[in-house]
């Protein structure tokens, strides 16, 4: 599997990036080890989390998936040739001197990842979700001194607004603080414009790495759901419903079952080969909850889309 290089980092990774949401949550255990298995012996090396995932669920405080992916390093035996991404700063929480991105807030959570996760490093810590109450400079500044701690490595942003990121920027530029040197945006077929607009040829500006979230539609773009058939038994059905099964969704979703027909793929796999076609793309994250879906999406980064797919593909979705 060819490694992409991930922004201006010095860090390589898949194409396809492993996504720990469902680590301790829809999964367990025993089962997102050998998930976490069949994608490194697939030749994957880059995964994500957040100290948040899983605390919506009953009985759940947060860091259930960084406490699956610790143990499973643990056992592993190290994380040599592995690149972990995490996130804080999620405004979700109890105590409001502990939300966002303020100093305190940050330290703490990367502290406390880092226990979770049994590593003394993480390669990419991203702001989860951007602290309008925080200055920059205090945000940056926190990060500069973990880093210069060793605690990190690079830093990232996710759900940030192309205006904000680049405010960011500028204030890491002023102050010789480290940058955001990704961004992690929800993007797929059915939902383009949003990053399209400003973040993609602001982020081919700036060599800014882009790893995004939600790329298969929640599901809706894997093939599952149908016109007329039942909703899959799944906590996330509802809401899919709501938002894509329409007449836009299902003809995003007839033109990317006709490409995969075509080329002997499957729908989750020319939904992830788009993403990855777009210019500046790093690696999108998909999670998995099963080994066969391990192995589907590793074939994605092997499936090379071709201009009348392509073409296909971006008429269907058109936004413009």
């Amino acid at each position: 599997m060819e490694l992409r290089t991930l922004g201006r980092t010095g860090l390589h990774v898949a194409p396809i990036c492993l996504g720990g949401n469902v680590f301790g949550w829809t999964i367990d255990g025993p089962t997102s080890f050998k998930i976490l298995d069949a994608y490194t012996d697939g030749g994957g090396n880059f995964i994500d989390t957040a100290d948040v995932y899983s605390r919506w669920a009953p009985g759940n405080t947060g860091g259930e998936s960084e406490v699956v992916i610790g143990n499973w390093l643990q056992g592993h035996g190290g994380r040599d040739g592995l690149i972990i991404a995490s996130k804080g700063g999620s405004p979700m929480g109890d105590d409001p001197n502990m939300k966002g991105l303020s100093r305190r807030r940050i330290i703490a959570a990367v502290d406390a990842s880092l226990g979770r996760l049994k590593t003394d490093y993480i390669d990419l810590y991203q702001s989860h979700q951007d602290d309008r109450a925080t200055p920059l400079e205090e945000t940056l500044r926190a990060y500069s001194d973990l880093i210069q701690a060793g605690k990190i490595r690079y830093i990232g942003a996710s759900n940030y607004s192309a205006w904000r990121l680049t405010r960011a920027l500028w204030e890491s530029d002023r102050h010789g603080f480290p940058r955001y040197e990704t961004i992690q945006p929800p993007y797929h077929l059915l939902n383009r414009a949003d990053y399209e607009r400003e973040l993609e040829p602001m982020c081919q500006e700036l060599g800014v790495g882009v790893i995004t979230y939600s790329s298969l539609a929640s599901g809706f773009l894997t093939g599952k759901y149908r016109r007329d058939g039942a909703l899959p038994s799944s906590q996330r059905a509802g809401g899919i419903r709501d938002r894509y099964m329409n007449d836009r969704g299902f003809g995003i979703l007839d033109a990317v079952e006709g490409v995969a027909k075509a080329r002997g793929a499957t729908p989750t796999q020319v939904a992830l080969a788009w993403i990855l076609a777009r210019p500046g793309m790093t690696a999108p994250i998909a999670s998995a909850t099963s080994v066969e879906q391990v192995g589907e999406l590793l074939g994605a980064a092997d499936l090379h889309l071709s201009d009348d797919d392509l073409k296909a593909l971006d008429t269907a979705s058109a936004w413009k």
